[in-house]
């Protein structure tokens, strides 16, 4: 009788390597691809899983990628759904907004990191000042139950607040 641990712990005499490829690699084209060195990819790409590479989505961004990132999250918290059959759009804001507190207090959260990220970014006080103002209207209106909810739906703090750091950042000399 085999046990649980028997089928784990039992060694296998074939190899886990896999065989060593003969002849050409050749990709989807019919061209032949030459070997790349390691870690390295034949078609331009370096893939490096170590930290602080290209793999690291939590790694140092420059500021165009750090900007991108707002704004792909500002889309997903107040624009990314259409409601069927109207033009009204919300996002996951409003979503998470239904749970009561939790969602709420999640979704204030996320808006307070947008804000200092636009403060990492150079933002002045004063416009932090108010992008904090409408991640505080937007915490305390969302928190009234259905109300909230179609405040959040109607108001798009999130958004107001990416326009208001756009419009800042295109008035700010580019560095070359």
């Amino acid at each position: 009788m085999t046990t649980n641990d028997d089928l784990f712990t039992r060694s296998t005499t074939r190899s886990r390597r896999p065989h060593a490829a003969t002849g050409p690699v050749i990709d989807q084209e019919g061209r032949v691809v030459e070997p790349a060195p390691l870690g390295q990819s034949p078609f331009g790409a370096a893939f490096e899983f170590r930290l602080g590479g290209g793999a690291n989505p939590f790694g140092p961004l420059t500021r165009d990628q750090r900007i991108a990132r707002l704004e792909a999250l500002t889309n997903l918290l107040d624009v990314a759904f259409v409601m069927p059959g109207t033009n009204v759009r919300y996002g996951i804001d409003a979503l998470i907004g239904l749970v009561p507190v939790i969602g709420d207090i999640v979704t204030t959260a996320i808006a307070l990191w947008i804000v200092r990220e636009a403060r990492a970014l150079g933002a002045p006080w004063h416009m932090t000042a108010r992008m904090l103002g409408n991640v505080a209207i937007d915490g305390v209106v969302g928190a009234v139950p259905l109300v909230g909810d179609a405040f959040d739906v109607m108001f798009k703090a999130n958004i107001r607040n990416m326009k208001m750091l756009r419009k800042w950042l295109d008035k700010q000399p580019q560095l070359s």
